[in-house]
């Protein structure tokens, strides 16, 4: 799903592009000491300086990734995010450059700012996912299935294993990316009088059934209750405890409770449903199981 970069906003992002690939490059003293500035006494103009710097950083990887369809300003906005996430975390004791430490931040930014953007469909949510939506098109090049026509099913085969995930996994990132979205207000046919949505059923009950469905409910309700206040106290704990619940309890459990046999407490449940079943018969022919079950 491309967004649209307005000529307004292309011209800014140019200037900001210039601007950031203008800012000279820190060494690594200078680097370690900015990030231990700001680590250890929260200087923000040391901040500041070391972000500025590693922009060019930003805007680099962030063109990597431009034939996703987004706008490039979007990309190195989100880049800048991962940025200054790095900045935050990174540890200038360790022997590592920033800009390596900060390259994961930036790319892993705004691989998920495409994720969410790309399509209206949730594209990937594990990392076997993000790692297949953003190298199917290189491994597919490397097969040499570049072109037009889907993959074989041994070139997908060869991208599972290459990326170790299931065939069925590449196969549906497969039809996601060579697919787009349609907006529901597209036209059809040659007129394009009708829409897509006017063709879509809607399967949720109508408000008459969510009527019908409420008030059906609540006399059963009634119903049961009336029922279950012909039993006597034994009766219609068996019952609630053996029927009116998620997990209903053992006969075994219900005779230890009440001090009596398995045996027992069967007579007594058998005796309760008989109770409950002419009660309810009386007032209507539903059976007694769906009564119990609503």
């Amino acid at each position: 799903m491309a967004l649209i970069e307005t000529a307004e906003a292309q011209r800014a992002n140019a200037g900001f592009i210039r601007r950031s690939m203008g800012e000279p490059l820190l060494s690594r003293e200078r680097e370690f000491e900015l990030a231990r500035a700001w680590r250890e006494d929260g200087d923000e103009r040391s901040l500041h300086l070391l972000t500025r710097s590693y922009m060019r950083l930003v805007v680099a990887i962030a063109a990597k990734f431009r034939h996703y369809g987004l706008p490039m300003s979007d990309l190195v906005q989100e880049g800048s995010v991962g940025l200054m996430q790095a900045a935050a975390r990174f540890e200038p004791e360790r022997d590592i450059r920033f800009s390596t430490y900060a390259s994961w931040w930036i790319r892993s930014a705004i691989q998920d700012f495409i994720l969410r953007n790309w399509s209206i469909v949730r594209t990937g949510t594990t990392a076997a996912q993000k790692s297949l939506f953003f190298n199917l098109r290189r491994l597919r090049a490397q097969i040499e299935e570049a072109g037009g026509e889907r993959l074989t099913q041994d070139g997908r085969r060869k991208i599972a294993e290459a990326l170790r995930v299931e065939i069925s996994d590449v196969e549906s990132m497969e039809s996601r990316l060579s697919a787009s979205d349609q907006s529901l207000n597209a036209g059809i046919g040659e007129e394009g009088d009708d829409e897509w949505q006017d063709f879509l059923s809607d399967e949720r009950p109508s408000p008459e059934d969510n009527i019908l469905i409420s008030h059906d409910g609540a006399v059963r309700h009634e119903w049961l209750s009336d029922a279950l206040g012909t039993l006597d106290g034994r009766e219609r704990q068996i019952i609630e405890a053996r029927r009116l619940t998620d997990e209903g309890a053992t006969l075994e459990e219900l005779g230890q409770k009440l001090g009596v046999s398995k045996e027992r407490v069967r007579q007594l449940e058998h005796r309760a449903l008989g109770k409950l079943r002419r009660a309810i018969t009386a007032r209507s022919p539903a059976p007694l199981d769906l009564l119990l079950e609503s």
